[in-house]
């Protein structure tokens, strides 16, 4: 084509370039740009849609686990426990599950919104666990953590690139918080149905309207298909059963009578729940369905478009190739000298002499070449100096212009940043070896192969082994059996690229005691490297552990269990710390030493071995700590006194069966004693005072008893042999109708009354029926002679049950129908005793004026007494105008004697 030989490179290039590709090229990236960001909306809409399923999924948990600890703080038991800890569980699953899929949404903070929750559920569930919030709060406050995750599903669904996946969305978020709402139902009629009847409020919740506005809009935007389903759902089987509830609910005078139960409501909204949440799986596949869809259509145009723009540009290819080829040859050389100088290789020449614009670029290359070869001199020059550690070295700028002066300037520049910071780094490194040195906390480095690359000076100190040992050793030698598990698990985390914080675990020292650390770590995956930092918080654990077994204590000394548990209680939690052998001992006055406590080393000793091994040493230290009123050693025991208002009250004893004790074991023992002095001093005074107000009680009842002897032998005989002689005078009268006669008659029935307001008397200071027949027959003698109606419900497994049981038991009941006649003005009394487990429970119930206040100084005081006296319980409840109910719980059977003489 001689025409096109004969332009000059501008017009070819303009001509090849500028007016065919340049449009096709705007056109094409115009048409690729728009098809491919609709296609990345898409994509990001539906990864937005899977992470908003995880976290659906986690919201669902939450409400699994919020019903599961509303039960369990509503009926606590082994099965709600169960349920409880099974639901948390799950909850920590789908968490873990949904922070998976969040970690690759960066954009959106879901991650950190997922965090917050599981540190929100884990200060909820220790608030739980120690039963301190009530029912009603538990739901309050997993609802606040349900309606965070919800309004991040909603958050991640917004995008909405299409109208149908926009409907969709809607319909998905519509029936999410219509299933919250159905749960937070759930939970607000559980706590009340479980209330008792009289106390239940009668007013319906808001959820019932949430849920219905919700349920509206997912039927305005759902497919007709799952709109059927729904109707289905709410108006048939379990929903209509929900409906009813709501119903009643709302009705302006309800009747709590036929409320459901509590079991019966848990067990129908779990299935409208359960129901609810598989249409939701449905709408969540057709929001999928409908996001897959709307990509793929996407994808396809997208195709199509760039197809047919490769097409075009093909064409247009073909038309640049016939113009290249009159430009290829003189342009061949010129592109070679050019990769030639990229390269470094300036021998290149270009032969090329034209006097078209080509030819100008070649003079201008070959010039070029010969200022590139003087600025590579230089630039040797000065990486000669830098290797030489010549940081002073310049370079000569004054032998360029331009650019290249500017560079070689520049260059120049750079070298004297690099010497500053060639020496800033060499303070910094100094600065940092002295900081690594003289840190109190344990620094190192280690390698994924389980070895120490190196530690500071805080290894040895700490954990007694030379740094030598520490390097050439595997560190999993060093850590405790027991931890290596998890110590290896940490370590294939670091290696895969996590941060480790705040992990424990126990190392072994030189002298064989355990040392706790507490690690923080960080990895550097392409060296294989792991930098971590340790602290030392065996003394800070130890310390915990101590107050939390004092608090264990404490708690038990506060529930006013018996003293034998309590001072048991002290041995375990002494032998729990110490991992020995503990007794809690008593000094009597004679001389002996009491054993009130003992708890067992969990260790294979057979008795006789455990015998030979500790009770020489152990006797001892009791011996030791008597004489000096100090904590003391001897060989693998030791022993701490208790000292209660300066005097000697006993020793803490703790034996080792096996192992030698470590050092220092014995002021442990004395810290933790000092503590619980008060609490054991205090339980054993209890124990006193209990034992003395029984003994007042079994006084009073002898006395009692002798009364009524003394009235039966004597004033009734007397009284009976009176009747006789009076009755033989009458017969001595031959006219009945005489003075005289109707006088004997007068004093015949007074003498009558008389031996009969005697009896009554007798029956009251000690019934001879309790002492014959037992219990039962005596309750039977009660409430015949009571003024009032009783009904009587005895399961006693016995006829006999021990004497101060019965006279307690009797006495009450006596007391209570006598308070029923005389004050509550009540129609019926309803007496119940049952007899389980070693304990005699008894119920008194009358439909009186109630009002009874034991505190403010009633008869029902005495009553208290007597029944704690014998280690029995008596409670009263009178809510005013709804009658009173005592319920009495005595101990049949006497406590385990853990008491010896040692």
């Amino acid at each position: 084509m001689p025409f096109l030989s004969r332009l000059r490179v501008g017009p070819k290039l303009m001509l090849l370039v500028l007016l065919p590709v340049t449009c096709l090229l705007v056109f094409t990236a115009l048409a690729a740009v728009a098809q491919w960001e609709e296609a990345r909306t898409l994509r990001h809409f539906d990864d937005a849609i899977e992470v908003s399923f995880a976290t659906g999924g986690v919201s669902d948990a939450v409400a699994h686990e919020r019903i599961a600890a509303v039960r369990a703080r509503l009926r606590p038991g082994p099965g709600t426990l169960r349920e409880r800890f099974e639901a948390e569980q799950a909850t920590d699953s789908a968490l873990r599950g949904a922070f998976g899929h969040a970690v690759e949404r960066p954009e959106a903070d879901v991650a950190g919104v997922l965090d917050a929750v599981r540190r929100q559920l884990h200060a909820l569930r220790v608030e739980t666990g120690t039963t301190s919030l009530e029912a009603p709060v538990v739901a309050r406050r997993y609802k606040g953590i349900e309606t965070d995750l919800i309004d991040t599903v909603a958050t991640l669904e917004s995008g909405r690139p299409t109208r149908a996946a926009g409907r969709a969305a809607d319909a998905h978020i519509a029936l999410l918080r219509a299933i919250a709402a159905a749960e937070r139902e759930r939970a607000e009629l559980a706590i009340l149905f479980d209330a008792p009847a009289g106390e239940r409020p009668t007013a319906a919740g808001r959820w019932t309207e949430l849920e219905d506005a919700q349920l509206r809009a997912f039927r305005q935007t759902t497919s007709p298909e799952l709109r059927s389903e729904l109707d289905s759902v709410v108006f048939q089987g379990p929903g209509r059963a929900v409906r009813k509830v709501r119903d009643m609910l709302a009705d302006a005078d309800p009747r709590p009578a036929d409320w459901p139960s509590y079991d019966r409501w848990l067990a129908d909204s779990e299935s409208y729940v359960d129901d609810l949440r598989g249409i939701q799986e449905r709408a969540e596949r057709e929001l999928a369905v409908t996001a897959d869809r709307e990509l793929s259509a996407t994808r396809t145009r997208a195709f199509t478009e760039l197809g047919v723009s490769l097409a075009v540009l093909f064409l247009v290819t073909l038309l640049a190739l016939a113009l290249r080829r009159s430009i290829t040859r003189p342009l061949g050389q010129v592109a070679a000298g050019a990769r030639a100088l990229s390269d470094g290789d300036l021998s290149y020449d270009i032969r090329y002499a034209g006097r078209d614009e080509l030819g100008d670029v070649a003079d201008t290359f070959r010039e070029l070449r010969v200022t590139t070869e003087r600025l590579a001199e230089q630039i040797r020059a000065m990486n000669t100096a830098i290797d030489a550690n010549r940081l002073e070295h310049r370079a000569d700028v004054d032998s360029f212009d331009g650019t290249w002066a500017q560079l070689l300037g520049g260059m120049n520049g750079t070298m004297a940043s690099f010497a500053a910071a060639h020496g800033r780094r060499r303070r910094a490194e100094q600065e940092l070896e002295g900081i690594f040195n003289l840190s109190l906390d344990l620094l190192c480095i280690s390698g994924i192969d389980g070895y120490f690359k190196r530690v500071n000076p805080a290894f040895e100190r700490t954990l007694g082994y030379v740094s030598e040992t520490l390097i050439a050793r595997p560190l999993m030698e060093f850590v405790h059996d027991d931890d290596r598990d998890r110590t290896r698990e940490a370590i294939e985390r670091l290696a895969g690229g996590a941060e480790v914080a705040e992990f424990v675990n126990r190392y072994i020292r030189a002298d064989g005691t355990e040392c706790w650390l507490q690690w923080s770590a960080r990895p550097v995956p392409e060296e294989g490297l792991i930098y971590a930092a340790a602290r030392d918080v065996t003394e800070s654990r130890r310390a915990a552990l101590e107050q939390t077994a004092l608090r264990r204590v404490a708690t038990a000394v506060a529930r006013g269990v018996p003293p034998f548990e309590v001072f048991a209680k002290v041995a375990e939690e002494v032998g729990s710390l110490l991992s020995t052998a503990a007794a809690v001992l008593r000094y009597e006055p004679d001389g002996a030493n009491k054993v009130l406590g003992i708890a067992h080393a969990d260790v294979e000793l057979s008795a006789e071995d455990a015998r030979l091994v500790g009770s020489e040493a152990a006797a001892q230290v009791v011996d030791e700590v008597a004489r000096t009123w100090s904590a003391a050693r001897v060989g693998s025991a030791v022993g701490a006194p208790i000292v209660v208002e300066g005097r000697l009250w006993g020793v803490v004893v703790a034996a080792s069966l096996l192992d030698p004790l470590p050092e220092g074991t014995e002021s442990r023992l004395a810290d933790f004693t000092e503590l619980i002095a008060t609490a054991v001093a205090n339980a054993d005074s209890r124990d006193q005072l209990r034992a003395s107000r029984a003994r007042v009680v079994a006084a009073g009842d002898a006395s009692r008893r002798r009364i009524e002897r003394d009235l039966h032998d004597g004033v009734q005989q007397r009284l009976v042999s009176l009747q006789l002689e009076l009755r033989m005078a009458e017969s001595l009268v031959e006219d009945a109708s005489s003075e005289l006669a109707r006088q004997l008659a007068h004093l015949g029935k007074g003498l009558d009354d008389t031996f009969q307001d005697l009896l009554q008397v007798a029956r009251g200071i000690h019934p001879a029926v309790l002492s014959k027949g037992g219990l039962g027959p005596a309750l039977r003698a009660l409430a015949r002679r009571c003024a009032i109606p009783v009904e009587l419900d005895l399961r006693l497994s016995t006829a006999r049950f021990p004497e101060q049981a019965e006279v307690a038991a009797y006495y009450v009941i006596s007391e209570c129908l006598t308070n029923a006649v005389k004050h509550a003005r009540a129609s019926v009394v309803t007496v119940a005793a049952e007899d389980q487990q070693g304990v005699l429970e008894l119920i008194v119930r009358d439909d009186g004026v109630g009002g009874a206040e034991p505190d403010k100084g009633s008869g029902l005081i005495g009553l208290i007494d007597r029944v704690e006296a014998i280690g029995g319980r008596l409670t009263v409840a009178s809510p005013p105008d709804s009658g009173t109910t005592m319920t009495v719980r005595l101990p049949v059977t006497p406590p385990p004697d853990t008491e010896s003489h040692a």
